[in-house]
């Protein structure tokens, strides 16, 4: 007999060999019926597969994330099944699941597929998943899975094989589909009822540009249609709400080829929104003791290389800058924390002196692969709302509170209401990504564990997930279509204080370490106005909005007294825009609309005679016509109902 652990804490004894799903039956049939993966000592499992030691059992449904993730990987085997069928002579390579379905890499060589394929790609997976084949993992020799690939003329599977150790090679087998696979599937493939090819688009082999560019396929599958045309409906309403579309329709940033790939350009109107993000933030962050830096968007590469940054960053950092002398090279910043140390370091400071809290929008630089950058959410030039916070041990808990209610202050004044948090910590089984002590680790990681609970956050504990040079915080916010982000960042550091040598002097006269804190509660403000705008569909808070109030003249003789009302709109600290051109009210309305401005002020011969505006709000509200003064007061009621004082 073996003992199995369920997460309950309950401990049930099974005859050895027993099988996940066995398992599940003990427990009860419903939750047979929908166990879909498993979990054994935090390996992933078939849910057939023979558990022959006591440990540890998660089961998983299609509502868990993990059930979800073996569901996708299970129908990315189908779909590469479907291919071959359709489209002889392919050579497959990868089939991941990703957040939201899955992808499969496929070299077509002289064959191609477009949208127009989809349908009938699609026809033949459900073809396939009908016949309700079981997948079946086995184990094979590495010489045979060479053999396999080669006979087939798969470099790319061979190349994968080769890098694998013998004894460790998995094959997955469903109806006549073989495939490389570590494993992690559904019991069979009948589950899959529902299917969507949602695109194809170039992928390097490996995401190295130096190799052959491959077709990606993603997709998406359900086990009802209903949840899948539940979740097309939302990748349209996605659609709309892509901050790349906003962004232009709004004007407030673009993209140049010249400039180059990655480097975004904010014209007036989004300079104006950053502005008033940035002046939201400095005002919060003086009430809280931050002192403002500024420092340069390069550096010597010696600064980099201790602090750890050039060994994890250099192959994704640009090239070091040369100067005219010999063995003197600069990089573009990847992090600001490097130059906060030395501004700490400018200057001795005693136990009283701490904390000292420093802060900057800091501009970084990452040579991201030109396949990966999309929009503003990945870029390769941002700017980081950044502050490093240097404190005694017995400072830290409070200090690491005190940022917790700043981010959670920035999250709630911005309409993020919907959020969990999770702590990140080393993955224990790879102590080589990461820099430090092991000791100082584990402090670290107690301290952010410690602040969340006193703090009372809905926390989460992910392994593997902490920065290289210390654990972190990270808010975990959904957005209005239920899609999860992570928006904002704390984390502790023993580590570059000890590699830049920072010191302070105790109470008993000797130099003791600081303790580093970091924290970025937009993260970047490029992908925060990205996220924003998809949460807000362009409707940014009152307070934030660039324009808050358009005035629209009915017809050109009251263009001065539309002109009186916008100078009134000022001195009340409203901003707004005269709309005067030679076109209708309704079409100065629509494009109003379209524009996403909050409220728009018609004035004609009657608001003239009576010295009022006609109010309309975006979306079609009438407030009828009313007063300057009632109109600022409404402003104000609402910008004070979302912006409160920190």
């Amino acid at each position: 007999m073996i003992k199995i652990t369920l997460p309950d804490g309950s401990i049930k004894e099974h005859q050895n060999g027993v099988t996940p799903m066995e398992v599940a039956k003990g427990i009860s049939e419903g939750l047979a019926r929908n166990v879909i993966s498993a979990s054994f000592n935090g390996v992933t499992v078939e849910s057939t597969t023979p558990l022959t030691e006591d440990g540890s059992l998660v089961l998983y449904t299609w509502k868990d994330k993990d059930g979800k993730k073996a569901f996708w990987h299970s129908t990315s085997h189908i779909v590469a099944q479907a291919l071959e069928e359709l489209y002889p002579g392919i050579k497959l390579t990868i089939g991941p699941a990703i957040e939201n379905g899955f992808y499969y890499d496929v070299d077509f060589g002289e064959q191609s597929i477009s949208e127009k394929d989809f349908p009938a790609i699609e026809k033949k997976v459900l073809e396939i998943a009908r016949g309700k084949h079981d997948y079946k993992m086995r184990s094979v020799t590495k010489a045979e899975a060479l053999a396999l690939y080669k006979d087939q003329g798969n470099e790319y599977k061979v190349e994968l094989i080769e890098n694998l150790e013998d004894g460790t090679i998995t094959f997955c087998d469903h109806s006549s589909f073989t495939d490389l696979c570590r494993g992690g599937h559904i019991p069979n493939t009948g589950i899959v009822k529902a299917v969507k090819i949602l695109s194809v688009a170039g992928a390097y082999w490996r995401g190295d540009e130096n190799n052959k560019q491959l077709t990606r396929v993603y997709g998406i599958s359900f086990p009802k249609q209903k949840e899948l045309t539940e979740y097309l409906e939302l990748l349209e309403e996605a659609k709309k709400r892509d901050h790349r579309k906003l962004g232009k329709e709004l004007e407030l940033f673009t993209f140049s080829k010249k400039v180059g790939q990655g480097l975004p350009l904010w014209l007036p109107k989004g300079a104006a929104l950053r502005e008033r993000l940035e002046q939201f933030l400095k005002k919060a962050q003086k009430k809280a003791g931050y002192e403002m830096v500024v420092t340069p968007h390069i550096g010597q590469k010696e600064l980099y290389v201790t602090s750890g940054h050039y060994a994890k960053y250099g192959e994704d950092s640009f090239q070091p800058i040369h100067t005219p002398k010999d063995d003197e090279e600069f990089l573009l910043k990847p992090m600001n924390c490097p130059h906060h140390c030395e501004i700490y370091n400018s200057s001795p400071f005693s136990y009283k002196d701490l904390p000292k809290r420093y802060a900057e929008f800091g501009t970084v630089y990452r040579y991201e692969q030109s396949g990966e950058l999309h929009g503003l959410t990945r870029v390769r030039g941002f700017t980081q709302d950044d502050a490093h916070i240097f404190c005694t041990p017995n400072q830290l808990n409070d200090e690491f509170k005190k940022v917790i209610d700043l981010s959670l202050y920035v999250l709630g004044s911005l309409g993020f209401e919907n959020f969990t948090a999770q702590v990140s910590v080393r993955d224990m089984e790879k102590p080589e990504k990461y820099i430090g002590d092991a000791d100082n680790w584990e402090k670290a990681e107690q301290a952010i564990i410690n602040a969340a609970e006193e703090k009372g956050l809905n926390f989460e504990i992910e392994s593997g997930e902490a920065a290289f040079y210390g654990p972190k915080l990270d808010f975990m916010v959904k957005d209005a279509l239920g899609r999860q982000w992570q928006l904002g960042t704390i984390q502790v550091d023993y580590n570059l204080p000890e590699r830049f040598d920072l010191t302070y002097k105790g109470s008993d006269n000797d130099l003791h370490r600081p303790i580093m804190i970091h924290r970025a509660p937009f993260g970047s403000m490029e992908r925060f106005v990205a996220l924003l705008l998809e949460h807000t569909g362009g409707n940014f808070p009152l307070w934030l909005i660039p324009t808050q109030a358009i005035v629209l003249p009915v017809s050109e003789k009251h263009e001065k007294y539309a002109e009186k009302v916008l100078n009134s709109l000022e001195n009340h600290e409203i901003r707004a825009l005269i709309d005067d051109r030679n076109e209708t009210v309704g079409k100065k309305i629509r494009e109003a609309e379209l524009k996403k401005i909050p409220f728009m002020l018609i004035v004609g011969e009657q608001e003239e005679e009576a010295q009022t505006i006609s109010v309309r709000r975006h979306g079609g509200e009438d407030f009828g016509s009313i007063s300057i003064s009632k109109f600022s007061d409404l402003v104000s009621t609402e910008i004070n109902s979302t912006l409160k004082s920190f």
